[in-house]
């Protein structure tokens, strides 16, 4: 059995590697692990940094976050289209923890 290709989505090439010379937690496709720390990505690592990367561009951070949603359902149901993650724990994995909560401190 073959890999599917992946698709021309948003490359996932953030966060950058932190610190420098260190391997970047970025996801291997279509399976979507991470090529650092070989936990589902993103990883917490993964997550700190993107979050500390886009701190000024919530949005940005927002639409990136959601290309990659996008790209990780086709992969993974392509992958594996019985026992997958469903769309609703790929939605919180990628998107769920980005910076669209505010505390109630914030209000």
């Amino acid at each position: 059995m073959s890999l599917p290709v992946p698709r021309l989505g948003p490359f996932p090439d953030r966060p950058r590697a932190y610190p420098p010379g260190q391997r970047p937690h970025l996801p291997i496709r279509p399976l979507w692990v991470c090529r650092a720390c070989g936990s589902p990505w993103p990883c917490a690592e993964a997550r700190l940094l993107l979050r500390i990367e886009y701190d000024d561009k919530p949005v940005d951070l927002a639409v990136y976050l959601s290309g990659l949603y996008h790209e990780a359902c086709h992969d993974l149901f392509r992958l594996n289209p019985y026992d997958g993650p469903t769309p609703r724990e790929l939605f919180e994995r990628f998107v769920a923890w980005g910076p669209y909560r505010r505390s109630v401190a914030d209000r």
